[in-house]
């Protein structure tokens, strides 16, 4: 599941999920933005493990990561939205910062 959640923040840039998720995201996806700042094998070959969708794998090393270049972290933001009104669950955005 993060897997996917990952790759579609990453083409997206911004995902509507519950907050729990959005939490447990955030820290996937700054070691994958991480590893998009610097271009080169080893990084490519080790964020490949995580996302599968070479979209958004090529995404990553050429949009994502050079923004992120000079930013030392925090490369995500979860804003909170309220409570669903189905089952009552705690719903964020999860989005890239710029």
């Amino acid at each position: 599941m993060l897997r996917n959640m990952a790759t579609s923040l990453l083409v997206h840039e911004r995902i509507r999920t519950t907050e729990a998720k959005a939490k447990e995201l955030r820290p996937v996806v700054e070691k994958l933005i991480s590893l998009g700042r610097v271009d080169d094998v080893h990084s490519r070959r080790m964020a490949r493990r995580m996302i599968e969708d070479r979209v958004a794998l090529q995404k990553l090393f050429d949009d994502v990561g050079p923004r992120f270049r000079e930013r030392p972290g925090g490369y995500t933001r979860i804003l909170k939205l309220g409570t669903r009104k189905g089952d009552g669950a705690e719903v964020a955005i999860i989005e890239l910062t710029d």
